[in-house]
């Protein structure tokens, strides 16, 4: 039969009081409750110190760690000190992670926010470093690169093939229904402005050469960065935190040849065929609004639309496709790899991968824009 719980009283000096715990402390039982020991520190106001004795203590459970708990924040409100003997380990442990999570909970509540200045300094430095790290990793794609061209790069075939597949097969249904729902778009609001000077049917052109510029390979790029980059980083993140970079680092691999390349490789193959796919499918979803609401005949409709494109606007396209290729891979690759070794870092890594990405693909389409106007193409 199990000991009943209980607590005793005796005082160790004049202003320290000693709690000696007995019998077994579990949900169910009977069991002391705080207040007998609170009363005790109200009624004697020398005592200065508590010493809680754990010799006695059979069995426990949480219901023991919610007391000797409250006891403790109370001996702190009224700066009284405690001390315990002789608990189980368990308990010790227990306690320790406890008042561990605690110290980390005040000290942020007491968290003061920085000086202006200090943070505008702590932005450029985190602005540089990361700079210095960008350029290091574009440094290292380019001579991996290198060295695959000159045939000495180690990576398993199988993987890029995969990877193709993940990249373009896989990535159709997507980009199917944004590119038709981009070229329905396209067409109707063309159609709001060219119905007013009675020439409708140059919607048809107005949706080739848009699809065919800009918006084919723009959509695809940030279709790819928040489908494909963000699960690049979130994989290359997950393998930093079982240590398997760390691994292949060990055995005399470059993670750069062996996990980056082959993700570079696929999407570069596969984008520009996903961005001519994507012009076919905008300049579908335009032919449906121009034949179906403005009273274009179909003849009509691939008539503007052959006369509109030319190779010039279509390499243009897939041009910028290429280069948000290379923009998706490099920006999740690079998060990926220096992603931090615990769940959340892998959440952060993918995050900033997918804005990376979308960031680098819009200032380079606008850089792409401004040159093409320069050179007048």
């Amino acid at each position: 039969m199990q000991a009943q719980s209980k607590i005793d009283f005796s005082h160790f000096s004049a202003d320290t009081l000693q709690v000696v715990i007995s019998g077994t402390w579990k949900i169910g039982g009977k069991l002391p409750a705080p207040g007998e020991v609170f009363r005790r520190l109200t009624s004697d106001p020398r005592i200065k110190n508590i010493i809680i004795n754990g010799s006695g203590l059979q069995g426990w459970d949480t219901t023991f760690l919610t007391f000797i708990s409250t006891i403790n924040k109370e001996c702190q409100s009224r700066n009284i000190g405690l001390e315990m003997r002789e608990l189980p380990r368990g308990v010790e442990r227990l306690l320790h992670l406890a008042s561990a999570a605690s110290e980390q909970t005040e000290a942020r509540q007491q968290r003061v926010r920085k000086p202006f200045l200090y943070m505008v300094g702590d932005s450029a430095v985190h602005f540089g470093t990361s700079t210095v790290e960008m350029l290091s990793f574009i440094g290292g794609v380019a001579l991996t690169f290198l060295k695959f061209l000159q045939g000495k790069a180690s990576f398993r075939r199988i993987d890029l093939l995969l990877l193709i597949e993940e990249c373009g097969a896989q990535s159709l249904p997507i980009i199917t229904l944004i590119s038709v729902l981009v070229g329905l778009i396209l067409a109707f609001v063309g159609a709001v402005q060219l119905k007013l000077f009675g020439a409708q049917i140059y919607v048809a052109n107005l949706v080739a050469i848009a699809m065919a510029r800009e918006m084919g390979a723009l959509m695809t790029g940030i279709i790819m960065a928040g489908r494909t980059g963000a699960a690049f980083a979130a994989q290359l993140g997950t393998m930093q935190v079982n240590e398997e970079i760390d691994a292949l680092t060990t055995l005399g691999i470059s993670p750069m040849e062996f996990l980056v390349l082959p993700r570079l490789l696929a999407l570069v193959l596969m984008v520009p065929l996903l961005c001519l796919y994507a012009d076919f499918l905008g300049i579908l979803g335009g032919a449906i609004v121009g034949v179906g609401m403005l009273d274009i005949t179909l003849v009509q409709y691939l008539a503007q639309t052959q006369e509109s494109l030319d190779l010039t606007n279509i390499s243009l396209g897939i041009f910028k496709g290429t280069i948000f290729a290379i923009i998706v891979a490099m920006s999740g690759c690079m998060r990926g790899l220096q992603s931090g070794r615990s769940a959340s870092a892998v959440g952060e890594a993918a995050t900033s991968a997918v804005v990376t990405a979308i960031v680098g693909i819009i200032v380079t389409d606008g850089i792409v824009a401004v040159l093409c106007d320069v050179l007048q193409i």
